[in-house]
């Protein structure tokens, strides 16, 4: 039996009280995409560290993914955090970069002063039209975003833009950059987030814009797209790209300034990392049920010995737990409660579920496992990365534990 080229396992199904026929339809739909249409590019591309074509980008766009959570009334799908995860767990499963994509529609950048334009923005978004790359880390501010030492500096009715960003995804192929910087000091009493607001940096897919340069930081996985250090140095913004916030409509309390919106986005963020998360985790789990069936050792299939099977349904049970909570913090999400620390548990719990389940279908694949020849291997490099980006796995214990226990 050769290397399966479509999931040789069920699936997973939705379960009440989550199931309606538009959501099996939708998981269906991206299920079928991510088998047919992502995995032969991952399997081509994975291995040259190439960016995904732009060709998939718009056969996404088609399917009017890119505006997933987008109102209606702006060209959007009107759907909720809910069908954003399930789609992104199904082309998780085939390519982690690919799940990732989508977060770079649902109306990033288009928080712009200007109401008109907001929406227009919006409309292109929705499109697939409108896709973004984000510029919030530093050299020196990674999880500490309140960090930044970016600065945005105002002349007449532009802002100036000088600093160094990092861990910039998808930067030389998007439409924009949104760069987080800090345009005063905070003044004595202010939190130390104060003074810092997003730009969207508008600019032609392919390039950069003037006083703006970048370098491919050479990762060991999440291939799909580069990922580069940016070097600002007098980057012109007009005062009309100064953004009330930085994910999608920014929440009912946009006002609450640009730095407030970041935290708010973090936390879909983090949903929909712990949803990407059980995506490659449970291509591990699939490969390996196959493979199971596949390899024979001792004039049998090796799925015929008890430790091997016993791994395999602990992994299986991770996953799936995993998945049961991402469903139920993603619909808390939808019903308007914020789920500081809900998002952070489910992160947590997610993506570490992730590196053990790749781990283990590593040593149940042995010396093949080890290989390029199959797919198994990258799951393991993507899942490690997800316990890093959208913060660290400590980062979500302190985020937790600062609101279990009162601090000194």
């Amino acid at each position: 039996m050769s290397k399966p080229e479509r999931y040789a396992s069920r699936p997973p199904e939705l379960h009440s009280p989550w199931r309606t026929e538009a959501r099996v339809a939708l998981q269906a739909e991206a299920r079928a995409f991510a088998a047919d249409v992502v995995m032969p590019i991952a399997d081509e591309l994975d291995p040259q560290k190439a960016e995904m074509p732009r060709s998939l980008i718009d056969a996404m766009a088609q399917k009017g993914w890119f505006g997933l959570t987008i109102p209606k009334e702006h060209g959007g799908l009107g759907l909720g955090v809910f069908e954003y995860c399930l789609v992104s767990e199904e082309l998780a499963r085939a390519w982690l970069s690919v799940g990732s994509i989508l977060a770079r529609g649902q109306g990033l950048g288009t928080q712009t002063l200007d109401d008109e334009r907001r929406i227009a923005l919006l409309r292109k978004s929705a499109r697939g039209e409108w896709i973004g790359g984000i510029a919030l880390s530093e050299p020196t501010a990674g999880s500490d975003l309140a960090g930044v030492q970016t600065r945005a500096v105002r002349e007449g009715d532009h802002w100036v833009l000088t600093g160094t960003k990092r861990w910039a995804g998808f930067a030389l192929a998007a439409d924009f950059v949104e760069v987080l910087a800090r345009t005063r000091d905070p003044e004595e009493g202010e939190p130390r987030s104060a003074g810092l607001e997003p730009f969207l940096v508008v600019k032609q897919p392919g390039t950069f814009p003037e006083g703006m340069t970048g370098h491919v930081i050479d990762k060991i996985g999440y291939h799909g797209f580069l990922t580069f250090e940016l070097a600002l140095d007098g980057v012109r913004v007009p005062e009309g790209d100064r953004l009330t916030g930085l994910y999608g409509d920014g929440g009912a309390d946009a006002d609450s300034g640009g730095f407030a919106s970041v935290q708010r986005g973090l936390n879909i963020a983090r949903v929909h990392t712990a949803a990407r998360a059980v995506g490659v985790a449970r291509a591990a789990v699939e490969d390996s049920q196959a493979y199971l069936q596949e390899r024979e050792q001792f004039g049998h299939p090796i799925g015929e010995f008890q430790a091997l099977r016993f791994a395999l349904a602990d992994m299986a049970a991770e996953v799936n737990q995993a998945r049961a909570y991402w469903q139920q913090v993603a619909h808390l999400l939808d019903e308007g409660e914020p789920a500081e620390s809900e998002s952070a548990m489910v992160k947590l719990l997610a993506t570490e579920m992730a590196v053990r389940v790749t781990n283990q279908a590593m040593q149940l694949h042995g010396g093949n496992g080890y290989t390029t020849e199959r797919r198994v291997e990258r799951y393991w490099r993507d899942a490690r990365l997800t316990t890093i980006f959208e913060g660290t796995s400590e980062i979500q214990k302190r985020i937790i534990s600062d609101r279990m226990l009162p601090k000194g």
